[in-house]
């Protein structure tokens, strides 16, 4: 079957950036946020009882008003990302910014109801039968409520912070559209590459020395432009710890771990296990290295693909969805149902061509129950994995689409969960489908990116951004600072095992610049291993896809620590079921090796 490369959009709204139903929309949200303010401010307890309707309308309203926000603002953001030149687009996400923002406020004032209620009347609140779906979201709501400031200066830092926050923010995306790096090919002929399309070669197949010359241009065209990413990096830092500091912590990973429902005693085990099998990896590098002819390891050999002339493993897109489609029926029929729906219907933007952004995403639309995923597929294994990663997410999504919209609300590492256990499916089958040792050799090299990445990439950005933020509280860091701070972390995290290193990653690694998600890396490392754990178990379960499902849905509902008790019965404070996961990477470089040995 052939399926377009290309999204549909017009689904959401039809005509464009300059649809006439998406200006409608946002004239409805302007109605929504005056009505929602009115029931808000109207709300008394004591007039409410004993069904609590008003508080049940007052939290639908507020839930739509989020969910027509969200809509508007996936649609915005993938025209832009299909788009990198299309102007009008951020005018439009200025506004939806301004919108949210007051919803913010609205939410600021809801949150400090919750808190002046009566313990007996707030567990009154919980006890009504249509409410009991959002429980843990109210009572986490009161809890964020106890550390709010007055409604004025709430709104005051709300406002502000969509020039003075998400202003920067966009501000590097604008940066990133405008670079240009030099590339010169095989036959000798010189282009000048856009950020996503210089990222997209670094990890394709070229000769050693090609890779390196690229290398240096991406390093040096970052290099050029590192006076105005420090500055945008150290604003928004700089405005999320006065954020902090003005409610009342100077600790930069409490928002952080909040936001992920998880502990601190869960992150520092969790990461212990990961410097304590950190050799592990870098044995597989080394002998990666040598089959590529090197004597020495260099930063841009680590994505490198193999090539070492086996049959080739390049495929089309429409090869890749039915590859994706049919591994996914041998763990869920329902993944898979929902895999051909989303390609059936164009849900996928993968078209390989200039202008577009780097990286991949999936987004919800709450409002039409849908999802878009945003990638660029070049027929490599790892696109056919990112595939697979971004359909996670949206299995995920469409198994919660019934629930309350604030139910559907997971955190960053359970959300990385589905995602990573989708393409830990596709990437062993590829492996699987080997018939020779170098195929099967090219093809474990592509599935062991991910706990490279994992393992000593993001615990290289964690520790960069745990000595930044640090730095930050004390001074405005200097591009030179920065960079050594980079340098230091990658040093740390690959133990000293390269020859050279990417000091400017600080400022073409996007997830840095995310206003909304700070520390956007240890939920990735989490939510691989916590995967792991459950990958380990489908391949033993009767009833696999029921429990599975029942997890997915439970991912906002509790915390990490009780989901993983509840479903998987285990413990993440101790390092076991960590471990457990290890074994499984371990089993694959101890094939690799094995495999790779008589290449030698």
């Amino acid at each position: 079957m052939h399926y377009s490369e290309t999204w549909d959009l017009d689904t959401i709204f039809a005509g464009g950036i300059d649809s006439p139903a998406l200006k409608a929309k946002l004239t409805t949200i302007k109605h929504q946020l005056h009505d929602t303010q009115t029931t808000l401010t109207n709300w008394r307890a004591d007039a409410d009882t004993p069904n609590f309707d008003w508080f049940q309308q007052l939290t639908t309203e507020l839930q739509q008003l989020e969910a027509g926000l969200l809509q508007s603002q996936v649609f915005v953001v993938a025209i832009q990302s299909a788009d990198a030149s299309d102007t009008k687009a951020g005018t439009i996400l200025n506004q939806l910014y301004q919108l949210d923002n007051q919803r913010e406020n609205l939410m600021t004032q809801f949150k400090k109801k919750l808190v002046a209620l009566p313990q007996a009347t707030f567990t009154a609140i919980l006890d009504q039968p249509e409410l009991q779906p959002l429980a843990f979201n109210l009572t986490e709501m009161r809890k964020q409520g106890l550390a709010l400031l007055d409604d004025q200066t709430e709104a005051l830092i709300n406002d502000l912070a969509v020039d003075g926050f998400q202003g920067w923010s966009d501000h590097y995306d604008t940066l990133v559209s405008q670079m240009k790096i030099t590339y010169t090919d095989e036959q000798g002929t010189t282009q000048q590459l856009s950020a996503g399309q210089a990222q997209n070669m670094l990890a394709a197949a070229m000769p050693n020395q090609q890779r390196a010359d690229l290398m240096q241009h991406w390093e040096a065209a970052w290099q050029q432009n590192a006076a105005p990413f420090a500055d945008t990096l150290n604003h928004l830092a700089g405005f999320r710890l006065q954020d902090y500091r003005a409610h009342g912590t100077t600790d930069f990973l409490r928002k952080p771990l909040d936001l992920n429902r998880m502990s601190q005693a869960t992150l520092d085990t969790m990461y212990q296990v990961v410097a304590d099998n950190q050799g592990l990896l870098l044995d597989y590098l080394k002998r990666k290295v040598a089959l590529m002819g090197k004597t020495q390891l260099d930063w841009q050999d680590i994505e490198a693909p193999l090539s070492l002339g086996a049959t080739t493993n390049q495929m089309t897109y429409d090869q890749a969805a039915e590859f994706v489609i049919s591994n996914f029926q041998k763990f869920s029929p329902k993944m898979a149902k929902l895999a051909k729906h989303a390609f059936e219907h164009r849900w996928i933007e993968a078209e390989n061509r200039p202008n577009k952004r780097p990286g991949g995403y999936m987004e919800s639309l709450p409002e039409t129950k849908e999802s878009r995923i945003f990638m660029t597929f070049t027929g490599s294994p790892n696109d056919t994995a990112t595939l697979a990663h971004e359909l996670g997410h949206a299995f995920h999504s469409d198994v919660i689409k019934d629930l309350p919209l604030w139910r559907q609300d997971y955190a960053m590492n359970v959300a990385e969960t589905a995602s990573t256990f989708a393409e830990l499916i596709v990437a062993d089958a590829n492996v699987k489908a080997a018939t020779d040792a170098k195929t099967k050799l090219n093809l474990l090299d592509a599935k062991m990116q991910n706990p490279l990445a994992m393992f000593l990439d993001i615990r290289a950005r964690y520790l960069f951004e745990t000595s930044f933020y640090q730095a930050r509280q004390d001074h405005v860091v200097t591009p030179a600072e920065l960079s050594d701070l980079m340098l230091t972390a990658q040093q740390t995290a690959y133990g000293h095992a390269l020859t050279t290193y990417h000091p400017m990653f600080w400022a073409s690694k996007l997830h840095f610049y995310i206003a909304d998600v700070p520390f956007y890396n240890f939920p990735y490392t989490f939510g691989y291993l916590f995967s792991l754990g459950i990958y380990a178990q489908a391949k033993h379960s009767t009833d696999f896809e029921a429990q599975y499902i029942a997890l997915l849905r439970d991912t906002a509902n509790m915390s990490t620590e009780d989901l993983a008790k509840k479903h998987l019965g285990v413990d993440l404070t101790q390092p076991d079921f960590w471990q457990a996961g290890v074994a499984l990477i371990k089993r694959d470089i101890d094939e690799f090796m094995a495999l790779s040995a008589p290449l030698l």
